[in-house]
C-alpha cells in the first residue's frame, strides 16, 4: 500500500521547486496543495483531482492578511483530515505553515526543504518549522551553519 503524502507550497518559486519532485509523486499516494491564483490554475488540467487550493496571500497586505492565514488554516484542516497524510512535503512557505503545525499536532512526519533562495539567511517559515520538522532539508552548505540540525541535499534543480 503506498503512503500517503502531501506536497504543499505557495506559489511561485516555492512551487516550482516542489513540483521538481514530481518523479516522486506516482511512488505515492500523493496529492498537492497550493494557492489559487493566474500563475497556478494552469496545473488543474495536468493533476485535476491531485490538486487542491488555498486563499493566495501575501503579507503585502498587511490588513488582510491575518484573515487570509486563519482562512487558510481551516482549509488546510479540511485537506488534512480528507486527505490523511502520514507525511507533509513542503518547500515553504506562509502557505505550508498551518498545515506543518496541524501535522504535528496529530503525530505526522513533516518534512521542510528550505529554499534554494536563501544562501545565508532563515526564512521566517524556516524558523517555525525547524523547531519541529521530522527532516529539515537545506539546498546549500552555507545553510547548514544557520540550521546545524538540517541535512544538505543539494539543488533540486
Amino acid at each position: 500500500m503506498k503512503k500517503n503524502v502531501l506536497f504543499i507550497s505557495s506559489g511561485g518559486g516555492h512551487l516550482n521547486e516542489l513540483l521538481k519532485l514530481s518523479p516522486l509523486f506516482d511512488k505515492y499516494n500523493y496529492h498537492i496543495v497550493t494557492e489559487k491564483n493566474k500563475s497556478t490554475k494552469y496545473l488543474k488540467k495536468e493533476y485535476n483531482k491531485k490538486l487542491s487550493y488555498l486563499v493566495y496571500g501575501t503579507k503585502k497586505l498587511l490588513l488582510i492578511y491575518p484573515f487570509i492565514l486563519l482562512i487558510n488554516s481551516f482549509i488546510s484542516l479540511f485537506y488534512f483530515i480528507k486527505y490523511k497524510p502520514g507525511y507533509i512535503v513542503t518547500t515553504g512557505t506562509h502557505t505550508a505553515g498551518p498545515m506543518c503545525c496541524i501535522a504535528k499536532i496529530f503525530g505526522k512526519k513533516v518534512i521542510y526543504i528550505e529554499t534554494l533562495a536563501n544562501i545565508h539567511s532563515k526564512t521566517v517559515t524556516g524558523k517555525l518549522i525547524y523547531k519541529f520538522a521530522d527532516l529539515f532539508v537545506v539546498q546549500w552548505k552555507s545553510m547548514l551553519e544557520v540550521y546545524p540540525n538540517a541535512v544538505y541535499g543539494g539543488w533540486i534543480f
